[in-house]
């Protein structure tokens, strides 16, 4: 193990990450609201560009799979808008993570339009089983959160 990794902070409940994703036109339904399945897509792709930009590579022997991810839709979002999906880690187990997600309009401070959960676990795919999350895993995911205030 690389000793930088030992001294490196490592992801904590509490710690946010932010991004802001537009909305297509193309997304809407007949009325102009974001299609349900769309808020999901909005928080893959929040999880995805945590997990690229804290540099995991796929395909690999190991890495994070989604086991869980719920939505309580609070209020229709319409094109156009930017939405801030907000990553907080809420718990960090042997081999999970769940995290609270927040779905906002950018501009709008009337507070959030879906609200979600998300776990995440990471995997040993070649033997096909949960395995413990490694420091360093831990620690690359951290760079890429606000620590927890």
């Amino acid at each position: 193990m690389n000793p930088d990794t030992l001294s490196a902070r490592i992801l904590a409940v509490g710690d946010t990450h932010q991004v802001d994703l537009p909305l297509r036109w193309g997304d809407s339904d007949a009325l102009n609201h974001l299609n349900n399945t769309l808020y999901f897509r909005l928080m893959e792709e929040a999880r995805m560009q945590i997990l690229y930009d804290a540099g995991f590579e796929l395909p690999a022997d190991d890495g994070a799979i989604l086991a869980h991810a719920s939505c309580d839709f609070l209020r229709p979002l319409t094109y156009p808008a930017t939405v801030r999906v907000t990553h907080k880690v809420t718990r960090i187990g042997r081999s999970s993570a769940e995290f609270e997600l927040l779905l906002e309009k950018v501009g709008d401070d009337a507070g959030p339009y879906a609200r979600g959960r998300n776990v995440l676990v990471w995997m040993d795919y070649v033997a096909n089983t949960s395995a413990p999350w490694p420091p360093e895993v831990l620690a690359k995911m951290a760079t890429q959160f606000q620590p927890a205030a």
